[in-house]
């Protein structure tokens, strides 16, 4: 069977805000095989499409109300078919959202289901009794906000809901449920699709006694913004009957030859459920977490969930991102570690491209796109809503993309776009970016031409070195037939990566490394003889010459400050 996905790398389209075809304001599929080619051309493997299916749009479409047909805002099954073969046809696979663990509340089955409890689809869904105080049977509560049960008076019961209380989750526990959505996937796979990314991969059983959860052990006693936070999710999410119905996912998979990416919706042992739902080859073929996708920014975050995944999932594969519809940017998220958001935007590129396992893009990111400011009486997202201003939602990384130059919509739309393009993204428009060989994008194209053509970063075994704040720092290196003698110093298969996370100035001593030379794709570093400066977020991928690299130390030395003596702290 062909792995394309191993080492491959994913860009999301976010249909809404890719673009519009009709000036209605809202991006389509039409749209998206207009614009297209701008993914091919970046060099990518696949494209990821959120979902387009027909739905309400309390959620933007992740409230599914039928799987099996598009939603008129966003075409026609015949549009995806005409995109798929277009994307085909440019050497693209293409992988489509599928959101399982819910259904829209206007979908048929739940609407037949919250009729009574004797029909067809009475268990469908996850009903229970009230306590005998009328509130709901447990303590669940919602990622969205609230509890997780919401009454329904024709059934005088409650209903579960992880998310909206317009998005009732599924009962995995029902055989008929998962032959139904083995039934919807099979739909999309003789449709010709090369692969899917399923949403909240973990969320599809529950606790079948409905046990309370835990309350989450945390360093204060102070609320989160979301109780959510202070919770866990024990019981109602993270249940081991998942990984049967993997494996049957999967021997469906296999049938076609699709790939799979799941989405681990998890806070406290994301990196452990991603093995174990990753890990041999009977379940999902790759899967991912928020892990890369908070707050943290530093080398030992990086190499600590890294090395934990290899050593939980010595046979599974990561698919790691930086960005995606769900968080804040990256670029704004991790801005107070750079001087320069343009130079972090290309060492964040450099290093998620550089560390192992597949990646996926989200769109704007090669644009280094920042988060978009997103006034309050401009947001449409449920959750940014809810919890104003303390959170304020996942808006400002859905707007739409700048495609000209000038001011906005920048050719997105020819109508009023539905979230609006502020200054500072139609100031990084991709018209004036293809025109400057400096740019962003021109970076993302040089760096993923350069990947593909290495077989270090491509498959190659990941080794961390001892490295102190604020340097990370590792090899790259592609074993053939178990031998790790037969390359050493093989510029080809073996690439020592060097990241100066942060905003200072520093210098680093290769003891041991000669002949070495940097490669193309460097950004604000120095090498000469043994010792390598790498300036305010400066990255270095070095090809070690003939030096055997097990024999390379690294130590670094920040510059003077004031009068006093620098020390060189030993890595």
């Amino acid at each position: 069977m062909s792995e394309w996905w191993r080492g491959g790398v994913i860009y999301q389209i976010y249909p809404r805000s890719f673009q519009d075809s009709n000036a209605d304001g809202v991006g389509d599929l039409p749209g998206i095989i207009e614009r297209v080619g701008h993914v091919a051309n970046l060099g990518v493997d696949a494209i990821w499409l959120s979902p387009f299916f027909t739905s309400p749009m309390n959620d933007m479409g992740y409230d599914v109300a039928n799987y099996k047909d598009v939603d008129p805002l966003f075409g026609s099954l015949e549009d995806f078919d005409t995109l798929a073969g277009h994307a085909h046809d440019l050497g693209l696979k293409v992988i489509i959202d599928q959101v399982l663990s819910h259904t829209s509340d206007h979908h048929s089955w739940f609407r037949e289901s919250r009729v009574s409890r004797t029909n067809a689809r009475a268990d469908w869904y996850v009903w229970a009794e009230a306590r005998a105080d009328g509130t709901p049977p447990n303590n669940w509560l919602s990622v969205f906000g609230g509890s997780a049960w919401e009454w329904h008076p024709s059934r005088k019961q409650y209903y579960l809901h992880n998310f909206l209380t317009s998005q009732p989750d599924l009962n995995f526990h029902n055989p008929e449920v998962r032959a139904a959505v083995l039934d919807v996937l099979r739909f999309w796979l003789e449709r010709g699709v090369d692969g899917f990314r399923f949403d909240t991969v973990n969320f599809y059983f529950h606790d079948k006694k409905l046990r309370n959860n835990p309350a989450l052990a945390r360093k204060t006693q102070e609320p989160e913004v979301n109780p959510y936070e202070m919770q866990l999710q024990k019981f109602s999410k993270n249940r081991p009957e998942n990984l049967d119905f993997l494996k049957t996912v999967r021997t469906l998979l296999n049938e076609f030859d699709a790939a799979s990416v799941g989405e681990v919706g998890e806070s406290q042992n994301a990196i452990e459920i991603m093995a174990a739902y990753s890990n041999g080859n009977q379940r999902l073929h790759m899967a991912y977490s928020f892990d890369m996708l908070g707050e943290e920014f530093s080398a030992r975050h990086f190499r600590s969930k890294i090395e934990q995944f290899n050593k939980k999932a010595p046979d599974g594969w990561p698919c790691w991102s930086f960005s995606n519809h769900d968080v804040t940017r990256h670029v704004s998220r991790w801005a107070h570690h750079a001087n320069d958001p343009k130079q972090l935007a290309r060492q964040t590129a450099a290093l998620l491209l550089s560390m192992g396992g597949s990646v996926s893009i989200y769109q704007g990111e090669e644009l280094g796109l920042p988060e978009a400011d997103i006034l309050f009486e401009e947001l449409t997202d449920p959750p940014g809503i809810r919890f104003w201003p303390e959170y304020k939602g996942r808006d400002g990384c859905r707007t739409p993309i700048p495609w000209d130059k000038g001011k906005a919509p920048n050719g997105f739309t020819t109508g009023d776009p539905w979230l609006p393009i502020k200054p500072a993204h139609s100031a990084l428009n991709v018209a004036s970016q293809i025109e400057d060989p400096n740019s962003t994008l021109a970076f993302y194209k040089e760096f993923l031409a350069f990947r593909r053509l290495s077989a270090a970063l491509m498959g190659g075994n990941i080794k961390f070195y001892d490295t102190s704040e604020p340097v990370l720092a590792f090899e790259r290196r592609q074993h053939t037939n178990g031998n790790e003698q037969d390359n050493e110093g093989d510029n080809d298969k073996t690439l020592i990566c060097l990241f100066n996370l942060s905003k200072q100035k520093l210098v680093i001593e290769l003891d041991g490394l000669s002949g070495a030379r940097l490669a193309p794709v460097s950004r604000a570093a120095h090498l000469s003889a043994q010792q390598l400066q790498l300036d305010a977020n400066g990255f270095a991928l070095i090809f070690p010459g003939k030096t055997n690299s097990r024999e390379i130390s690294l130590h670094y030395k920040k510059p003077a400050r004031s009068n006093k003596k620098s020390k060189k702290p030993a890595l």
